[in-house]
């Protein structure tokens, strides 16, 4: 009897051991990486680690690995932000040198399972933001689908993508090592992300706006192909126009305003950001001029297609051949960052026809037929509300892609208008996200924290969480079956209160504004 006692108590402590995951004296779970060990948190049943180093850099070079480290390297706090000038990020959470590093939810570390996996890019064109928005917390989803969330921080603005190739072959890849960051994070999701409960052979890459640019241009470069296997881009069709030739005058450009020649280009390493950004700026408007808003392309500090690095700008209208067997999920929003007019609540039909006269002129009251075709129950609001950049674009590369691609192509758009502020935004630019997150409760001045915002959001995290999984999004009984898109069907999620599938509902109307052809 004592023997099996002994043998019941042995075996207790065994599956205990083997079932619980490895902890520090603090009881935090711990994870061994390829560069060392790091401790999490645990926070609603989610393992979440935040700042875990994937790269270091020096100015302007591609990334290299991270010095490994000895101990355990405590991460629960997020690590700094990209350098940028921005009230909301102060300069004491900015690092240019520390910032590279990725955040990990996951509902299992060490347990051998192989999890989907989804890389968040954030969005702030290529110039500004970061992966520590509270909105793009991944434990919600996590938590819903049992999927490992990933989100990263990389070089920005001037830091990431100025061009010195012209200068020394040193500098080769100077134009994009911002997007090379992002490639640096994939390589430490394919090296370490088993140890937390991920699949490395099933990444989902996900973007909205200036992220939604980079899932596309990740889409174009060699070094990222294999590295991920899904994508989705959320409202991020604007057209990138900077090329090898343009890259590379910015790049001496900037130079020359800071009295540096081509042979003294090493000696950007000492000059400070602000003045780095002052002759950055000061170069663009001299080449390009002051940026029209809502202009529905970039000049600037971004990719620089050169045919090594990055085969081609996406959206041009499709993507490089390299991707054809990428399934893709795209969309827009209602009114993205157009100007809305839902907070003039008496605006009459001939007062909006009277603002559109402006525009269209004498083909104001065919603009109003095609857009009461697209939106029967439109208002005089919605008129003047509706995005006119983002749609067409993506209405364009959903057309190219579905027929040069052999994945299938799924397309959403986002109807939905928030009631906060006394119903005045709209559908505006970023809606989707805390909606596909399932994060309403960490943005409720964008969604409201009703029940309504969360019975969308209950449906778009299912969709997303299930094109993370299958590269499919139909989620039965949650939404209409879903088909994948093609020119001649057109057939689009719309999601709303009542979500449905529209076919071609706006073709005739985007292609009035923009043309699509």
């Amino acid at each position: 009897m004592k023997h099996l006692t002994n043998f019941f108590l042995l075996t207790v402590l065994f599956f205990g051991w083997a079932c619980n995951p490895k902890t520090n004296q603090n009881q935090n779970p711990v994870v061994r990486t390829t560069c060392g060990e790091v401790s999490g948190s645990i926070d609603d049943g989610i393992f979440t680690f935040k700042g875990i180093p994937y790269a270091k850099a020096e100015r302007f070079m591609p990334p290299q690995d991270p010095d490994a480290w000895e101990g355990v390297l405590e991460c629960t706090e997020f690590g700094p932000v990209a350098k940028q000038i921005v009230p909301w990020y102060p300069d004491s959470i900015q690092d240019e040198k520390t910032l590279f590093s990725v955040n990990v939810w996951t509902q299992g570390i060490n347990d051998g399972k192989k999890r989907p996996v989804m890389l968040w890019l954030h969005g702030g064109g290529f110039h500004v933001g970061s992966s520590n928005d509270p909105m793009t917390y991944g434990k919600a989803l996590a938590k819903k689908g049992d999927i490992v969330m990933v989100s990263v921080n990389h070089r920005l603005n001037i830091l990431g993508f100025l061009d010195l190739s012209a200068c020394d072959p040193k500098y080769a890849q100077s134009a994009n090592v911002g997007m090379l960051d992002i490639v640096k994070a994939l390589e430490w999701i394919s090296k370490n992300i088993e140890s937390f409960g991920g699949n490395p052979a099933d990444v989902t890459i996900c973007g909205e706006s200036g992220g939604g640019g980079k899932v596309g241009t990740l889409m174009c470069m060699p070094s990222a192909q294999g590295l991920f296997h899904k994508a989705i881009i959320q409202s991020g069709t604007l057209l990138n126009t900077m090329t090898q030739e343009k890259s590379q005058a910015l790049g001496l450009a900037v130079l020359e305003n800071l009295g540096l020649s081509s042979n003294e280009v090493g000696q950007l390493d000492t000059v400070s950001y602000a003045r780095l950004v002052k002759a950055g700026n000061d170069a663009i408007l001299k080449i390009s001029g002051p940026r029209k808003p809502g202009s529905p392309t970039m000049f600037g500090f971004a990719p620089s297609a050169d045919g090594v690095v990055l085969l081609q700008q996406p959206f041009s209208p499709g993507f490089a051949a390299i991707s054809k067997d990428i399934p893709l999920m795209i969309g827009t929003t209602l009114n993205e960052l157009m100007k809305t007019y839902y907070g003039e609540k008496n605006m009459t039909l001939e007062q909006a026809k009277d603002s559109l006269a402006k525009d269209y002129g004498d083909k104001t009251n065919q603009y109003v037929e095609l857009f009461a075709k697209a939106y029967p129950d439109y208002t005089p609001q919605d008129l003047l509300s509706v995005d006119k950049v983002f749609r067409p674009f993506t209405i364009r590369t959903a057309d190219a892609w579905a027929a040069e691609s052999n994945a299938p192509l799924y397309v959403y758009f986002l109807a939905w208008k928030s009631q906060v502020d006394n119903a005045s935004k709209g559908s505006f630019h970023g809606l989707d996200i805390p909606l596909a997150f399932n994060n309403v409760d960490l943005r409720p001045d964008w969604t409201g924290n009703t029940e309504e915002a969360w019975k969308l959001a209950d449906k778009m995290s299912a969709a997303w969480i299930s094109f993370v999984k299958t590269g499919n999004p139909n989620v039965k009984g949650i939404l209409p079956v879903w088909e994948p898109y093609t020119k001649e069907n057109g057939a689009t999620m719309y999601f709303d209160n009542e979500c449905r599938i529209a076919n071609n509902h706006d073709r005739e109307l985007m292609n009035f504004i923009q043309p699509l052809e």
